[in-house]
């Protein structure tokens, strides 16, 4: 594993509470965190369902806003930024995979990691597109859609496109929940090649303790609340 790099945190998180819902329905989802992570560091964040650990991924990534304290990504302070300013910032900045894909039905495995580095500005979209396809291994799918792939493969051009714009952040939510065991390996080998590849900082929200230990640190959360790991 890489060590963190003495150039401060990649993540910074300080005084951190967030709450959903609103009179009797509201719940405290996280409670006076404070957690930095290194540059280069990867962190498994583990915790029982419920516990807080993708919500508070989903505030690290620009997702989510806090009601207080302040969340300081790649030297910006997020909670300063405005909704297109995020946007932005995510889109040069963070590299996000999700548990159910979450790709663009009508587009092909090409243009699902080549739009987003368009609308960032990338001159070279479609080659990098490209690139990062056959890097994990389809080469051969880059004209299909969603729906002519297997979850396995979908989840290969949800991490082409998290990894596509080169990104300092890599963050990923249970990425091999919706997947067998083998596939899920060769997910977690390509995001961890990935994160090594890109000199990334890599965030990983996980049920699976062995996968939580292939990180440098593992931080737990129970209740909204980080018990271990800070």
């Amino acid at each position: 594993m890489k060590a963190p790099s003495p150039a401060g945190p990649a993540i910074a998180l300080s005084g951190l509470n967030l709450s959903l819902g609103r009179d009797a329905a509201r719940v405290h989802i996280l409670r006076d965190i404070d957690l930095n992570i290194g540059r280069g560091e990867a962190i498994g964040l583990v915790g029982p369902s419920g516990s807080g650990k993708s919500t508070l991924l989903m505030v690290m990534a620009g997702l989510e806003r806090a009601d207080t304290g302040t969340v300081t990504v790649a030297g910006e302070n997020l909670r300063e930024l405005s909704e297109d300013e995020l946007a932005r910032f995510r889109g040069r900045n963070i590299g996000i995979v999700f548990q159910s894909f979450h790709l663009i039905p009508t587009m092909t495995a090409l243009e699902n990691v080549a739009v987003p580095l368009e609308l960032a500005g990338i001159d070279d979209a479609q080659d990098r597109a490209r690139a990062e396809l056959e890097l994990v291994g389809l080469g051969h799918r880059l004209h299909h859609y969603p729906a002519q792939m297997s979850g396995g493969e979908q989840q290969r051009v949800a991490v082409a496109r998290a990894l596509a714009p080169n990104p300092s952040i890599l963050v990923a939510d249970e990425p091999t929940g919706n997947l067998d065991e083998d596939t899920g390996k060769q997910i977690v080998e390509l995001l961890f090649a990935g994160y090594e590849k890109h000199g990334a900082t890599l965030v990983l929200v996980t049920h699976d303790p062995a996968l939580a230990q292939k990180c440098g640190r593992v931080v737990r959360l129970r209740s909204g609340h980080i018990v271990d790991g800070q």
